[in-house]
């Protein structure tokens, strides 16, 4: 609130004022005091003109918002500069704290002794209370002698706590806050969300920032990582658009592992049965084009396009954000998963086209045997299809486009692979691959052996697939079913 107040000076005190001003200015030491003993001598018998500030009040549905992000497991700490009184009284009013909450304070600490009596009182009483919610409220100076000796104490309270309110806070405060959070054991992920200047180094400190394009400027969104217009636009951003994103960079990365432990064992095992003379299993241009080409698009259009479930269930059920929690879609198990997924399809490629047709002398009609090539062709054949289909399998939401992109890609290897391998290229110095695919496609064997070991290399992972669903669903999966 700014108010604001008028006074008439003569000219005579108007030239006092001035001198005086203009010695406390240029007074070498002590200039601080001189100037706001000035200022008080001036500020006196002011006559009040009226009074100016900006309304600051909740945004539509912040407390769905706030009881929203505590259904998702995730813990909101609220840090304001008000007072006391008015930050408990609207962290009430948002729904940040409960009326059949335990409210314990940690508020006007004199000293670093007091402080951490205090701490101790408190963390006695969380103990005693195991059923009851407990809420915290903190003021800065506490805040300050709380971090100065006594953090791991401070935050063993606070962990024990369900929400927390930290009040009358500098701006540094809410950074050294954030940053106490992001080093503590449990190194969780910080996101913070603020709407004024005061807040940009909090917003700065978390791993993600969110700024609110408010009435108290636009400086909160430009230092921010993302920009909303209102606060319960939170739980889309986090629930819905959060959730996807996380799922399709998850399975990205993984897929990407999985596809070229698929592309280089089998090249491993090779030399093995070539006496190590660094001769490749396939083609040069097989293997540049292999990621470029024949299996890139697949994964690039379900990153973009992917949504396992609606969003509006998505954002309607909180609590299906949870499995996602604590980065699970990308944790030791799942990547050894798609690892040893990967080893076991490449063994089956390289094997299963050894044992099956390595050795067969009546695969073609004139008596000729499959070459190293060959060989090596329908490995690779075997292998782009298998982790074409793959995808197919980790893809819940289908569109044309990745109708077109799947089933394109496997059609675009045959094609290619017809085209280079049955023309005699001028511009190529040596042509190895010339009559090979065709050859190969001329064999029933060899499409028997094709259609066998893509089936045995998905059967497992099917399996795996349908038991998990049916014996250990996640919440996600069962809102799958219901949706469905």
């Amino acid at each position: 609130t700014l108010c604001m107040a008028y006074k008439h000076l003569t000219s005579k005190e108007y030239e006092e004022i001035d001198r005086r001003l203009f010695e406390a200015r240029t007074a070498l030491q002590q200039r601080e005091e001189k100037l706001a003993h000035v200022f008080q001598f001036i500020e006196k018998d002011l006559i009040l003109l009226g009074a100016t500030a900006v309304e600051d009040r909740l945004q539509d549905r912040v407390r769905e918002t706030i009881e929203a992000l505590r259904m998702a497991g995730i813990k909101v700490w609220v840090l304001t500069g008000d007072k006391h009184e008015t930050a408990v009284s609207v962290s009430l009013s948002c729904g940040h704290f409960h009326r059949t909450m335990n409210i314990l304070e940690l508020v006007n600490q004199k000293s670093d002794g007091e402080c951490a009596e205090q701490l101790r009182q408190l963390a006695r009483r969380i103990k005693e209370d195991h059923v009851i919610q407990h809420g915290l409220v903190v003021d800065g100076t506490s805040l300050s002698l709380a971090l100065r000796e006594h953090e791991k104490l401070f935050m063993e309270v606070c962990r024990n706590c369900s929400a927390v309110l930290c009040c009358r806070m500098a701006p540094l405060q809410k950074a050294k806050v954030i940053r106490l959070i992001k080093i503590s054991p449990e190194k969780p992920i910080t996101l913070a969300v603020g709407d004024g200047a005061n807040d940009v180094s909090m917003i700065q400190e978390a791993h993600v920032g969110i700024g609110i394009m408010g009435k108290e400027g636009r400086q909160a969104a430009r230092n921010s990582d993302y920009a909303i217009a209102r606060f319960k636009f939170l739980s889309k951003l986090l629930f819905v658009h959060g959730h996807f994103y996380y799922i399709r960079i998850a399975t990205l990365v993984q897929y990407f592992f999985y596809k070229n432990v698929c592309f280089i064992t089998p090249q491993f095992l090779y030399q093995f049965y070539c006496l190590f003379s660094q001769q490749t299993l396939y083609d040069s241009v097989y293997l540049t084009l292999y990621n470029i080409c024949f299996t890139s698009l697949p994964i690039l259009i379900y990153s973009l396009l992917e949504q396992h479930i609606d969003p509006h269930v998505l954002q309607s059920k909180p609590t299906l954000y949870r499995d996602i929690s604590k980065n699970r879609q990308l944790s030791i198990k799942t990547f050894l998963y798609w690892t040893i997924l990967g080893f076991s399809h490449a063994f089956i490629f390289f094997f299963g086209s050894y044992f099956l047709i390595g050795k067969d002398i009546s695969l073609l009609g004139n008596g000729q045997m499959f070459g190293n090539w060959t060989f090596g062709t329908l490995v690779f054949t075997v292998m782009v299809i298998t982790v074409t289909v793959k995808m197919a399998l980790e893809t819940h939401f289908w569109t044309w486009i990745n109708h077109l992109v799947t089933w394109g890609s496997i059609i675009f290897y045959f094609i290619f692979s017809l085209f280079y391998g049955g023309i005699l290229w001028p511009f190529l110095g040596s042509q190895n691959m010339y009559f090979v695919f065709i050859q190969l496609l001329s064999s029933g064997s060899a499409w028997f052996a094709i259609i066998l070991m893509v089936v045995t290399c998905l059967f497992l992972d099917i399996v795996k697939k349908v038991f998990d669903r049916q014996l250990h669903p996640t919440n996600t999966e069962k809102a799958q079913l219901t949706e469905t």
